[in-house]
């Protein structure tokens, strides 16, 4: 499936290693509160220590736009030391490859690992501006990519980089986890067993357009959930009260609903719904809801979860299934009261013995909130990158990685 050279096919003893991460996690008072991300990347970075490169990790940390202490890597650089059981050196630069980095390279020995400041604190990170891919070049003999979460953007860590490394002929090539997501990812939409079922929810149809395209023609059955729902319940003709809805992809639903008939798919949408006044707010409050059936939103009410019916026949259309892939929740997960849906389709996930592929982002939340991450066979850290792969789009971070031979 991958035709990329991967940590394995290259020898980094003594070698300068520029490795890109992706450290981008949830930080509250200078406290990781989810390290999930750097968890998925110690596999890489043992592998090129135990083969005795210098390892110099790098990441970006959330969107600042400059220097930024609130966006710092350094929390990070002290809980991977915890993790790894060996110092990860935090070179402060301000620019990234400044003098502290620099000289923190040239004193490292083999083995050692170094961890940069936020790739972003540099402006022309996200422009893919060469000055900033010269700078990270300068530092690097190889490059590894193990960063799938922005695999799908082209930056100076991931793309730029590479551009000046290969004219130099050093490698280039990812690492296991990048590696493992598009084996998952791609195996699971390109050749899975079957059946194969296709689970999509989240709020907007807009975000996952050509997400359901591609998966109608690659999928045995697609089952609709979340707040994209109710824009196919208005294609049906439905009342759907003060539902979230898509008025500018209603037509685009109703040529979905045409193209799973015409290729022979089942296409589920839910046939209950849980209904309230409003959106919660906060996110988590108390509120009161009755469940309708979905031809019958009342018009002053909110669809914010799929009800009891739809949660069996989702469940039962899993049971059978070989290969499932899912791509956000069925409703307000966050709120206990507007989370049985999404409980239940992770439920009916973890008692299969299909091969689950959680894509990303939300879902990938919600499965481990809810305490059945373990139960599934692979978790995506790619919100985007997931979402764009499962389009069937190119990553350009992939893309950039040498080939095998």
């Amino acid at each position: 499936m991958l035709n990329k050279k991967s940590v394995d096919d290259i020898n980094v003893k003594g070698q300068r290693v520029l490795c890109r991460c992706d450290f981008n996690v949830p930080l509250k008072d200078g406290v990781i509160t989810d390290e999930n991300r750097l968890v998925a990347a110690l596999p890489t970075i043992k592998k090129l220590v135990a083969d005795g490169g210098k390892v110099i990790l790098c990441s970006h940390l959330g969107k600042p736009k400059g220097p930024d202490a609130k966006f710092s890597l350094a929390p990070v650089a002290k809980r991977l030391s915890e993790l790894l059981g060996q110092e990860v050196k935090f070179a402060a630069d301000d620019t990234v490859v400044g003098d502290n980095a620099k000289a923190a390279v040239a004193a490292m020995k083999d083995g050692d690992i170094i961890l940069l400041e936020n790739t972003r604190f540099r402006k022309e990170e996200t422009k893919n501006i060469e000055s900033f891919s010269q700078d990270l070049a300068s530092i690097a003999d190889v490059f590894v990519n193990d960063a799938f979460g922005t695999a799908h953007r082209a930056h100076c860590s991931n793309v730029g980089v590479t551009e000046i490394l290969k004219k130099e002929n050093k490698p280039c090539v990812v690492g296991y986890l990048m590696q493992k997501e598009i084996n998952f990812l791609g195996n699971a939409v390109d050749d899975p067993k079957r059946p194969f079922v296709a689970i999509l929810g989240g709020a907007k149809v807009a975000d996952k357009l050509n997400v359901i395209s591609n998966l109608l023609e690659k999928c045995d059955t697609l089952i609709i959930g979340g707040g994209m729902a109710y824009t196919f319940m208005k294609a049906k003709g439905y009342e759907v009260g003060t539902s979230l809805v898509d008025d500018t992809k209603v037509d685009y639903c109703k040529e979905m609903m045409d193209k799973a008939e015409s290729l022979g798919k089942k296409l589920y949408l839910p046939i209950d719904t849980v209904v309230a006044a409003g959106f919660p707010d906060p996110i988590d409050a108390e509120i009161a809801v009755e469940t309708v059936d979905s031809d019958k939103i009342p018009a002053d009410k909110m669809g914010l979860d799929i009800g009891e019916k739809t949660q069996a026949m989702y469940a039962d259309a899993v049971k059978s299934a070989k290969t499932v892939v899912w791509n956000g929740p069925m409703g307000v997960f966050e709120n206990p009261i507007l989370a049985k849906g999404t409980i239940a389709v992770a439920k009916a996930l973890a008692d299969t013995d299909a091969t689950t592929v959680i894509g990303g982002g939300d879902s990938a939340a919600a499965v481990n909130q809810l305490g059945f991450g373990d139960k599934m066979t692979h978790i995506s850290t790619g919100g985007g990158a997931s979402l764009e792969f499962l389009e069937g789009k190119e990553l350009p971070g992939v893309a950039a990685a040498d080939d095998k031979d």
